[in-house]
């Protein structure tokens, strides 16, 4: 609509566009949430097998993700986090409270942004059972734990690195590289996934370093269990557990009985 100008004009100014302040910034690995929200989430659903000095055992572990907001260098961003760490009620026995009540702690641990410390300090926990077999390494070695809590935690920390929230030694991922990989997710409507073939060293000498504190792939000086002897029941590798010798490869027989 045109406007008719009657008088003289004295002066004129121009407009200045008001810009926004920048966003504050918030880290989406540590905004803490609050509770597990509502609906659905996406989860993934593992068996955890080990053999320690009372057999072989399993057990089954839920872990729950969910997209997390968040601002980088002023920008909004968003990355995927785990939230809720889950044990079924089909394995409520008085021997499996203990993994009952390491989930809840751990799904506190998710909320509050600090489950990868949290997974970590697990892994060094140890008992006076002996070593608990859990697993393989990048080479195609087992892993060996110093406690049930060790062996779970580190199959934890697999879960957590084959969804790309962790790197393969259980270290966390780079913001960045998270927020890369939801956009991957979005993108082609399936989590990123790590490489199928990773060049990986071993490091001098041919030990091989493990995931974290508390897991062993050697004997003395850090080169295995000392095999001795064969499992009569399985053909499987004989160790030394207790001062008796245990079978590792999966039957969990012992000379001691």
């Amino acid at each position: 609509m045109a406007v008719e100008i009657n008088s003289k004009i004295v002066s004129y100014s121009v407009k200045k566009v008001v810009e926004e302040p920048p966003l504050a910034e918030e880290n989406p690995l540590t905004v803490r949430i609050p509770s597990r929200p509502e609906g659905t989430l996406e989860a993934v659903s593992e068996k955890i097998s080990y053999v320690g000095a009372e057999g072989r055992k399993k057990v089954y572990l839920l872990v729950s993700f969910m997209p997390v907001q968040g601002v980088l260098n002023g920008k909004q961003v968003v990355i995927e986090r785990p939230v809720e760490f889950f044990f079924p009620s089909g394995q409520l026995s008085s021997e499996h409270q203990w993994i009952t009540a390491t989930m809840r702690s751990l799904s506190l641990a998710a909320r509050g942004g600090y489950v990868t410390q949290a997974v970590a300090d697990l892994r060094k926990v140890a008992w006076d059972k002996g070593l608990v077999r859990c697993g393989m390494n990048r080479w195609g070695k087992p892993m060996f734990h110093d406690s049930e809590v060790a062996a779970i935690a580190w199959s934890i920390q697999q879960i957590l690195y084959r969804r790309g929230f962790l790197d393969q030694d259980g270290n966390q991922v780079p913001v960045e590289a998270l927020v890369s990989r939801y956009a991957h997710r979005l993108t082609y409507g399936h989590p990123w996934k790590p490489p199928v073939h990773e060049e990986e060293e071993a490091s001098p000498g041919g030990a091989v370093s493990a995931i974290g504190g508390g897991s062993h792939e050697g004997g003395e000086n850090g080169e295995g269990p000392v095999v001795v002897g064969h499992c009569p029941e399985c053909r499987g590798e004989l160790i030394m557990m207790d001062g008796c010798p245990t079978c590792y490869a999966g039957c969990g027989w012992s000379k001691c009985g």
